[in-house]
């Protein structure tokens, strides 16, 4: 059996995606969790973007290897790994689901942008748009509870994160992204309770979370509801 360890950092979304497949896989690996504001060495020597999430993969006869990009990594865990299947046995279901991966990952662009917002016009922006790609999910999801029904997919382990962001800024002040998305509510509260899901960060995931809002002066923290 292969020994695999995931590089990692603590609050990375994308690193979570592999860490969810992971488990939903059932498989063991190594956490190693890395600062990405000071990149030791030996990962910049592996990581050809020097960004994580980082697979290294070592065989029993020595021989190693290292695979980057979320996607890439989950999609090598499917077709390896043994577990229940998390892309679908129809190929244009398949690049189906694939297509909503990537649009999961420019859910995380916008919202990269809502939560390091510095002043009220770029926080309304960003806000209207994330509220715009959660609408367009709204229309595709199906009754639930996951992204295609009954079964847990990589649709699914790419959106949990994007919604773990919303456990905390909830705390912070409403801000009625998700108002009329039954929907999208609904598959939200499904994820949040997967224990995979769950386990895919530490439990300071919240502290680090708020220290990196403070960091890049979110006006999150300065809304009324945070105060």
């Amino acid at each position: 059996m292969s020994r695999l360890t995931l590089i990692s950092h603590h609050l990375c979304p994308y690193v979570q995606r592999a860490a969810i497949t992971l488990l939903e896989k059932g498989v063991p690996f190594e956490r190693i969790n890395i600062d990405l504001a000071d990149k030791p060495d030996w990962f910049l020597k592996i990581s050809p973007l020097g960004k994580v999430p980082l697979l290294r993969i070592e065989e029993e006869d020595g021989s190693e290897a290292v695979l980057f990009e979320s996607s890439v990594i989950c999609e090598y865990l499917e077709e390896t790994q043994a577990g229940a299947a998390l892309h679908p046995a129809d190929p244009l279901t398949r690049a189906h689901h694939r297509g909503w991966m990537e649009f999961g990952s420019s859910v995380l662009s916008d919202l990269w942008g809502y939560e390091t917002a510095q002043d009220a016009a770029q926080l309304k922006a960003k806000r209207k748009a994330l509220a715009a790609k959660f609408a367009t999910i709204e229309a595709a999801l199906a009754d639930g509870p996951y992204f295609a029904g009954g079964s847990f997919s990589l649709v699914d382990a790419v959106f949990a994160p994007v919604f773990r962001y919303f456990d905390l800024f909830d705390t912070l002040g409403d801000s009625g992204i998700f108002d009329g998305l039954d929907r999208v509510k609904r598959w939200r509260t499904a994820l949040s309770a997967r224990a995979s899901v769950r386990a895919a960060v530490g439990e300071d995931y919240p502290q680090r979370l708020t220290e990196f809002l403070e960091k890049h002066n979110s006006i999150l923290l300065r809304l009324p509801a945070a105060a």
